[in-house]
């Protein structure tokens, strides 16, 4: 009975140190490139989602956060996780639009959901289960949406902005889908890195740039150097980040933590949707008590042909592209879905 004993307790003791020993094989160290010198993407994005996915494995999986330029160029984040120079990135798609313009459709849009519609088209609707057959199979990375951006600021321009005549010769810096919707209301684009906007404003190498909400952009300072404010962001209802891994990096990871980690990334979601309304307010008070700065509100004239040649672009874009018809025709059926959210909840701020 003893020697039973004593058997029963060696075989539990043995599996114990067999579990102990397989959690320390299944623990993991990923270096993760992001396109963020600094900021709010980089502190409340990025290093949040290190931070809750570290909390909620115990600590078997640990993110280490670079920012731009340290693991990759700043603008091809993908690419050096695609080939494994990083394990994993902190990504917006639109800078991938070069590759492939679907990635508009995820990064935000002029005819895009704002930041309430953007999860709910991910979480309700088909939005994350297509991102994730988007990367997979125009970019060979494991895509996890971690993270909501805020309507952005239209612009900070040198040159006030009301109506479609004013956008006629207007020199902007910009990226993605705007890059190409721009043009066709008589705007001259270019796409700079971030590391290069505020030079680019405060010399007058453009009119006028675009970059993020009150928030992001009050830290970067454009306000400072050019003197009109213009809102709403009508290139930009709101955008999304997507969390990648290197294919061969997920292999590796255990499915309770690869479970663990989309729930941080949920989590994330909604930290970064409050977070950024948070520091979005702050910083809209801290802009209007600067009285250098004009704040504009675009005619509906504007915003009307805003969405007139969006809906142009989006459709060429479909005739040509069978994902990016995919993805846009989802996306604007669900937010025809989400509408009558109109007739009986009050918009944020009304009352």
């Amino acid at each position: 009975m003893a020697f039973r004993t004593f058997a029963a307790v060696a075989t539990i003791a043995g599996m114990t140190l067999a579990a102990g020993a397989a959690l320390a094989q299944n623990k993991m160290e990923l270096n993760m490139a992001t396109p963020w010198a600094g900021g709010h993407w980089l502190e409340i994005g990025a290093k949040r989602y290190a931070d809750l996915v570290g909390q909620m494995t115990d600590g078997r999986i640990k993110i280490n956060v670079f920012p731009a330029g340290a693991l990759g160029p700043a603008l091809k984040v993908t690419e050096t996780v695609q080939k494994g120079v990083a394990d994993m990135g902190h990504a917006w798609p639109g800078y991938d639009w070069a590759v492939d313009r679907t990635g508009a459709i995820f990064s935000g849009w002029p005819g895009g959901p704002n930041p309430e519609e953007m999860m709910m088209w991910l979480y309700n609707g088909n939005g994350t289960k297509l991102w994730k057959e988007w990367r997979k199979e125009k970019f060979d990375v494991v895509a996890i949406p971690c993270g909501v951006l805020e309507t952005e600021i239209f612009m900070h321009s040198h040159k006030p902005v009301r109506t479609p005549e004013d956008m006629k010769g207007l020199k902007l810096r910009t990226s993605s889908s705007w890059a190409e919707i721009a043009p066709m209301l008589g705007a001259s684009t270019v796409v700079l890195p971030g590391s290069e906007v505020f030079s680019a404003l405060e010399r007058k190498v453009v009119d006028a740039i675009e970059w993020g909400g009150p928030g992001g952009n009050l830290q970067e300072g454009f306000n400072k150097v050019a003197k009109y404010v213009v809102m709403p962001g009508l290139h930009s209802p709101s955008a999304a980040h997507d969390c990648i891994v290197n294919k061969n990096v997920w292999a590796k990871i255990g499915d309770k933590d690869k479970a663990l980690m989309e729930t941080a990334a949920k989590a994330t979601m909604l930290e970064t949707y409050l977070g950024y309304a948070k520091l979005d307010i702050d910083a809209y008070k801290k802009m209007k008590e600067n009285p250098n700065n004009e704040f504009v509100t675009v005619d509906k004239s504007l915003v009307d042909a805003v969405g007139k040649v969006s809906t142009e672009w989006a459709q060429k874009q479909s005739s040509s592209n069978e994902w990016f018809k995919k993805v846009y025709e989802d996306q604007a059926a669900f937010l025809k879905s989400v509408k009558p959210l109109g007739e009986f909840r009050f918009a944020i701020g009304s009352r």
